[in-house]
């Protein structure tokens, strides 16, 4: 095979046979669907929730958030769906990568591999940064104030945030261990935040003012998504961000016991529940304090305060900041996982592909990666992180609606375990939706992207193209040709 063969697929037989073990150590297979379902409420209920809804309430969408919230959720369950089927047909590591790698080909795999681990890594970044903001808010309560210098990032004031970096490192020794005790921590955590997070709606609801969701699509202020129904979508790109935690359960698919039955349920389980939830925080949230003074680091906190219970706003900050916690774990753990699939198929080097004999985790990945994000953490500010994530997963959702159409052209009677109904109607739409969002975003975050990109490029070129040459597990097809057709 050539050096460069952006055509070159590998097929999935070689993706199942590579999780299954055949040819060396595998990830250990013991989680469940409900162990499936927390990781996705654990990732997707996290700083989305706690941080960015005071941030897209405050600057863009104002009461519009909960349609905000709607238009996510809608766009995110089409591709839920998508993800539900090729994670029960192709239940391995790499998730949208492995996907792209089984129907597009080389080159697509990588950049999207590439996307991925910008993706995951600014999501950990940012709730890690969220962790911190609420960390500091619960000292301050107590008497307690770190140094301004250690306290946040240089584009907010200070040198370095050493909370955020500090949780990240603390969360990456954890899931260096083994995924069945950090999936057992999750579940707890999990628990306790859904607790907090009802807790708050029930007695928020007491205290509403009505008043403040009027007008509930505050009028635009001159630009594009300052308020308006420009607000709204932008709103919804940037609070897109919330939804991204369904995606690492497709990351998790190969290590479960049962991952025909048990990925659908965690992928549509946990957006459900999700979804209802940031629709109903942002109701109340904008329902209990004036939207434009929403824009601070732990807005939950800030609308207890107003309900003239200042106990039980400490409670909720010492849940939110529990709470967070899962976020940040479900998103390192993802990101590993991509990491390791990538290096296995030899786009990365072979060290993010070693599984500890003991711990049956990609430990050398996680460590590597856990000490790359803490540095982000430290030093880049929360707005800049929260678009990056968003623009970035809409582009892998993108390439997952993609995946489903290509492979019921390439391979339409392998078993399909689960199904998305509709035929190519959801997938398209999925797409639509995704572009939607992915335009209301502004221009300097699709320009941090193409140079990421573009940095990513750089590396297939320069590394990752001629170590996939030397793998023999490819097949040379045109991922557009029908079954029995010539690849053209």
């Amino acid at each position: 095979m050539p050096l460069f063969a952006p055509g070159a697929r590998k097929p999935i037989a070689a993706l199942l046979a590579d999780e299954s073990g055949t040819g060396g150590p595998s990830l250990a297979k013991n989680l469940s669907a409900f162990s499936l379902v927390c990781i996705g409420v654990g990732a997707t209920v996290g700083a989305g929730i706690f941080v960015l809804t005071g941030t897209a309430a405050a600057n863009f969408a104002g009461p519009g958030l909960m349609l905000s919230f709607v238009l996510g959720a809608v766009a995110s369950g089409l591709v839920a769906l998508c993800y539900a089927e090729l994670a029960a047909m192709i239940p391995v590591a790499g998730s949208t990568y492995s996907y792209t790698y089984a129907t597009l080909g080389a080159l697509p795999a990588w950049i999207i591999g590439w996307d991925l681990v910008l993706e995951f890594a600014m999501a950990a970044a940012t709730i890690a940064v969220g962790w911190s903001g609420y960390a500091q808010s619960l000292l301050a309560d107590m008497g307690l104030r770190l140094p301004v210098a250690l306290a946040a990032a240089p584009g907010e004031g200070g040198l370095v945030n050493g909370p955020a970096a500090l949780i990240t490192l603390a969360l990456t020794a954890l899931l260096m261990r083994d995924n069945r005790t950090a999936a057992r921590t999750n579940a707890l955590l999990v628990a306790l935040k859904v607790a907090i997070i009802l807790a708050f709606l029930g007695l928020g609801v007491g205290h509403l003012r009505p008043e403040l969701w009027h007008p509930l699509v505050p009028a635009n202020e001159g630009t594009f998504g300052a308020f308006g129904w420009s607000g709204v979508f932008r709103g919804a790109g940037v609070v897109f961000f919330a939804y991204v935690g369904f995606e690492t359960i497709s990351t998790a698919a190969g290590e479960t016991r049962d991952p025909q039955r048990d990925a659908p349920v965690g992928l549509l389980g946990a957006l459900a529940v999700t979804a209802a939830l940031y629709v109903a925080v942002a109701a109340v949230l904008t329902g209990l304090v004036p939207y434009r003074e929403l824009d601070v680091a732990d807005p939950i906190a800030k609308a207890m305060a107003v309900t003239g219970l200042p106990g039980f706003s400490a409670a909720i900050k010492l849940g939110a900041l529990i709470g967070i916690t899962t976020a940040a774990l479900t998103a390192l753990y993802g990101q590993a996982r991509i990491c390791y699939a990538m290096a296995r198929d030899r786009m990365l080097p072979d060290a993010f592909a070693r599984i500890g004999a003991t711990s049956r985790t990609p430990f050398v990945a996680q460590g590597l990666i856990g000490l790359a994000t803490a540095v982000v953490a430290a030093l880049v500010p929360i707005t800049v992180l929260g678009e990056l994530v968003s623009i970035g997963t809409l582009f892998a959702f993108i390439l997952v609606c993609v995946s489903v159409l290509v492979l019921r052209r390439t391979e339409p009677e392998r078993a399909r375990p689960f199904r998305v109904p509709g035929g190519p109607v959801v997938p398209v739409l999925g797409i639509l939706a995704c572009l939607a969002l992915m335009a209301s975003l502004p221009g300097d975050t699709w320009l941090r992207l193409l140079v990421w990109l573009g940095l990513g490029l750089a590396i297939w070129f320069g590394y990752a193209r001629r170590r996939v040459g030397l793998d023999p597990g490819f097949e040379r097809t045109s991922p557009f040709a029908g079954p029995g057709q010539s690849p053209g």
